[in-house]
């Protein structure tokens, strides 16, 4: 039997504290497949965040300088700072047949849905938002303003989640992840982009 299949665009989105995160991180460790469409931003990077690998940081003027040129799928403004998803950074491994996850925010996912229809779209929720202010201020990486600020937000994000074409309630990581591994195994062989072809031997 003869296969070919196209790369898959996977994009995770969701509130900040939900673990989208943590969910991304597992897939590329246990799937070679899947590559990491590293965004661009315009905020300082956290104590735990890498340039080239977390985020490409850049300046706001670096930042107007890529919108002028048209290099973002996707660009948006997220709790005041700029983010954008590259072109660079995602066609091409699409069509070598690479997977790519984009880990954005609602309103930069809600873009790349409507250029790309075809992109597997995965909302990752919390439980409640109790626990969901427990795992902000459990991060220790934004002062008790961001995290109310981010709180808030959450309910305007969380009214999105119809338009994934899936959604995750991770109430508990392992079982959150096996969720997702079963989206990607399905996804992997829809016919959009699986080909596969009956030879005569």
């Amino acid at each position: 039997m003869a296969k070919e299949r196209k790369g898959m665009l996977l994009v995770i989105s969701g509130p900040s504290g939900t673990g989208k995160g943590t969910l991304c991180d597992r897939l590329l460790k246990d799937d070679p497949s899947f590559h990491f469409s590293v965004s661009v931003t315009t905020r300082a990077p956290r104590y735990n965040e890498t340039e080239g690998a977390s985020y490409f940081f850049i300046s706001e003027q670096k930042y107007d300088t890529l919108l002028e040129e048209d290099a973002f799928i996707e660009h948006a403004t997220v709790h005041g700072h700029r983010y954008g998803t590259l072109k660079s950074e995602v066609y091409k491994a699409i069509e070598d047949g690479q997977n790519v996850i984009l880990d954005i925010d609602s309103q930069g996912a809600l873009n790349v849905m409507a250029k790309e229809p075809d992109c597997v779209s995965v909302f990752v929720m919390p439980p409640s938002y109790k626990v969901l202010e427990q795992r902000l201020h459990t991060r220790n990486t934004d002062d008790p303003k961001e995290i109310a600020r981010r709180l808030r937000n959450a309910r305007g994000e969380m009214e999105k989640v119809s338009n994934y074409r899936y959604a995750i309630v991770n109430d508990e990581v392992e079982a959150a992840y096996e969720t997702l591994k079963s989206i990607v195994h399905a996804e992997k062989n829809n016919t959009k982009r699986y080909f596969p072809v009956v030879t005569e031997e």
